[in-house]
């Protein structure tokens, strides 16, 4: 059983639930998603929910529909209910205060929240291989824009030289992004992770984000104390990671925080990261405003100072390169969006018209 204050709720979201909702529905908290039936956290005790058919029916988009993280109205499924078989109803999702957000795998331009109201993002990346800067800039692009404060989480540093520490610390620091060098099996930053979730003075979420294999699920493990959640071994062959946590869980600490554990993601696109873009690039948008164009793509125009800084290695050319791929990928997804919505407003106006000439038709019989 659970106090609403131990999962993270505040005035924020109790402004949201109004006294005419108050004997009806109940806040709760989503800790696990599975095929749109989700496993919900509230003071009562934790219970299976479903979607009420009226939000289903609502919802314009996948970001409508709850996510890991998201207070949400219910009712049923406590006072005796769930002793039987019966499941809590999903009425309404709260207004979000953060959400770590991406571009859907596969073919549709679609939004995929990875986890909502998180206080801090932890991007876990490992030091067993080469240190994946351009990867980690990926991340920051998209958790600068979330609402959260992102850390990264230099992991395995067990396993490696103490040069290739001291060069993927560097490349931080110029991004300008808090870190912990941590061992989950030696115990390194362990202690300072703790305190970004112990929970005080206010609950914390945190979230840890990172590809298979770096190390996620035996961070958390180290931070509990105990084997909770499954860990496998990396290929010895490339150092790939293999999935061991299969669906985004929320974890309710001890003592006090909350812990969000999502899967490895090998696909991670932009989805509306143009601000976090601007904050992950902060050097190359000040290098910018002495570019002779305000527009400047920074390629082939004439008087581009960004692209003269990388002539004089002012400027890392593989991070101008960098920058210039998130960027062209960022304006593609925005295109694809735009393309989504007026296809939309078409299929509408469509259904609109029809209706009008079926009224037209009807009255003149």
């Amino acid at each position: 059983m659970f106090r609403l204050e131990d999962l993270g709720w505040n005035e924020f979201f109790s402004l949201q639930w109004p006294q005419s909702e108050q004997d009806e529905w109940r806040p709760a908290r989503i800790a696990e998603e599975n095929r749109e039936l989700y496993k919900v956290f509230s003071e009562q005790r934790e219970a299976v929910a479903e979607l009420a058919g009226k939000l289903r029916h609502e919802a314009q988009s996948r970001a409508d529909l709850p996510a890991v993280g998201d207070w949400v109205l219910v009712s049923g499924g406590w006072g005796g209910v769930l002793q039987g078989k019966d499941r809590a109803t999903i009425h309404r999702v709260l207004t979000r205060r953060s959400k770590f957000s991406r571009k859907s795998a596969g073919t549709r331009t679609e939004e995929q929240i990875v986890a909502a109201n998180v206080d801090t993002l932890l991007v876990v990346t490992s030091l067993q291989q080469e240190f994946n800067l351009r990867r980690v800039e990926r991340y920051l692009s998209l958790a600068w824009d979330s609402g959260a404060r992102p850390v990264v989480v230099l992991n395995k540093c067990d396993l490696c030289e103490v040069s290739a520490i001291a060069d993927a610390e560097a490349a931080l620091a110029a991004l300008r992004v808090p870190w912990v060098v941590a061992s989950a099996t030696r115990g390194d930053g362990i202690l300072q992770i703790a305190d970004l979730v112990s929970g005080a003075p206010s609950v914390k979420t945190c979230a840890f984000l990172g590809s298979s294999g770096v190390g996620k699920s035996s961070l958390i493990n180290a931070l509990l104390g105990t084997d909770r959640q499954a860990t496998r071994d990396v290929r010895a062959a490339d150092g790939k990671g293999r999935h061991t946590t299969t669906t985004r869980q929320m974890i309710v600490m001890p003592g006090g925080g909350i812990l969000i554990d999502t899967p490895g993601m090998r696909e991670l696109q932009l989805w509306d990261a143009a601000e976090g873009l601007q904050q992950t690039f902060a050097d190359i948008k000040a290098m910018a405003q002495q570019c002779r164009f305000r527009d400047c793509r920074h390629e082939r125009e004439p008087g581009c100072a960004v692209r003269a800084a990388a002539e004089h290695g002012e400027l890392n050319e593989e991070r101008l390169a960098s920058y210039r791929k998130l960027v062209r990928e960022e304006r593609f997804i925005e295109a694809k969006q735009d393309a989504a919505v007026r296809a939309q407003q078409t299929k509408e106006l469509k259904r609109l018209m029809r209706g009008v000439n079926r009224f037209y038709r009807e009255r003149g019989r």
